[in-house]
């Protein structure tokens, strides 16, 4: 028997998403949108999100930015309750506050592969140092993968 696949909008499906998280459960699903980019791609790669005890600069997070608007993006500025968050695909940068960050993101299936790279791991750590601290020069890297993607 074929395997169906459905999309839903993440305005429906989200919202489950963090009710398990809250029952402390893990939730692992597809990833749509180009914000994570170049690491994450849209209906390529998979996350895998947990409840959250605490969260620091650089973690990749599930946040609700706006009523209904969740973003999974990585924390760049914590000051006290205020929170700014920036995909690693934007430029630009979104605000929250710590009660509106829903999960945290432990690992990634990335490539099709069938084991994950964990976001406490060696690699991820590596790559998300060095392209974080190449935000001065991100707009034309963004730029030229776009291009080389097509």
């Amino acid at each position: 028997m074929p395997i169906q696949s459905k999309q839903f909008n993440n305005a429906q499906l989200i919202p489950h998403f963090v009710e398990l998280l809250n029952q402390g459960h893990t939730v692992t699903f597809k990833l749509r949108g180009f914000s994570m980019r170049p690491f994450l791609e849209d209906g390529r790669d998979c996350a895998i999100l947990s409840k959250h005890t605490t969260v620091h600069r650089g973690d990749a997070v599930l946040a609700e930015i706006s009523p209904g608007r969740y973003v999974l993006h990585r924390i760049v500025n914590i000051d006290g309750d205020k929170v700014t968050l920036r995909g690693d695909g934007n430029l630009n940068t979104e605000q929250c506050s710590l009660a509106d960050i829903r999960g945290i993101a432990t690992a990634f299936y990335r490539k099709g592969r069938s084991t994950p790279d964990y976001t406490s791991g060696r690699k991820w750590r590596i790559y998300s140092a060095i392209w974080t601290r190449l935000l001065p020069i991100r707009r034309y890297l963004l730029f030229i993968y776009r291009k080389v993607k097509k």
